[in-house]
């Protein structure tokens, strides 16, 4: 249950981190905690508390008798699930999910190959569900749905690849996936392809096809390209 100091919280720190993610505050530019905790109506405490969570995610930086210093965007930690998420609902939305699904082709095509070598019983088994959930809520638009079971799928084919470092990008996949979902960035009903290219991955996956599992994900890959050019170019 969450109480009223951690709704403040949440609040102040979603609305700062959606600010300097869409460059309302500007790198250099000098952020006060007194004006900060007026603004909001909130204690210090509240103030330092999110102030740590920006510092922790590289957004600012706090020095004494300065105050808190907005970051390079180069220095952001721009892993961060939820930076990805403040990035994706400001108007650099495009970029930022062009930029996402061209890192998603560089790195799970490689995951899926080592995947098929990797996989135990039970994964390909999971991988087999969430491919015939999304084959499942595919039609009728059922994005919410389908969304779980995409988010599901591709977090199994990073951690089967039995790379740690993979394996972590799970969350960064899941709020690429989420960001076109919730941001419209998706046709009513996925494209019938796309659901194909996954189901076959999964049988590549089971069938230890390193070479087929790894083409197919590219191809899911230049897929996901191509609606961004259609739908958000």
């Amino acid at each position: 249950m969450t109480t009223p100091a951690q709704g403040l919280h949440t609040h102040v720190l979603d609305t700062l981190g959606l600010e300097i993610a869409a460059g309302e505050h500007p790198p250099g530019q000098v952020l006060r905690t007194d004006e900060l905790a007026q603004r909001f109506d909130v204690s210090r405490t509240v103030v330092r508390e999110v102030v740590r969570v920006l510092e922790s995610m590289h957004l600012v930086e706090s020095r004494r008798r300065v105050g808190v210093t907005v970051r390079p965007t180069e220095e952001w930690n721009v892993y961060d699930p939820q930076v990805i998420r403040w990035r994706l609902a400001g108007t650099d939305r495009p970029r930022q999910l062009r930029s996402l699904t061209v890192l998603r082709s560089a790195i799970e095509p490689v995951a899926a190959s080592l995947a098929a070598r990797h996989a135990t019983p039970d994964q390909c088994a999971q991988l087999t569900e969430r491919a015939l959930g999304m084959v499942a809520t595919s039609r009728g638009q059922q994005l919410e749905g389908y969304l779980e079971h995409d988010i599901a799928f591709h977090r199994i084919v990073l951690n089967a690849s039995g790379n740690e470092m993979f394996a972590r990008l799970g969350d960064v996949v899941a709020e690429v996936l989420a960001g076109r979902t919730h941001h419209q960035v998706m046709f009513e009903d996925p494209d019938p392809a796309a659901v194909t290219l996954h189901v076959r991955l999964a049988e590549a996956v089971r069938e230890g096809d390193a070479a087929r599992a790894e083409r197919l994900t590219q191809e899911i890959a230049v897929g996901a390209l191509h609606e961004l050019d259609v739908l958000a170019p």
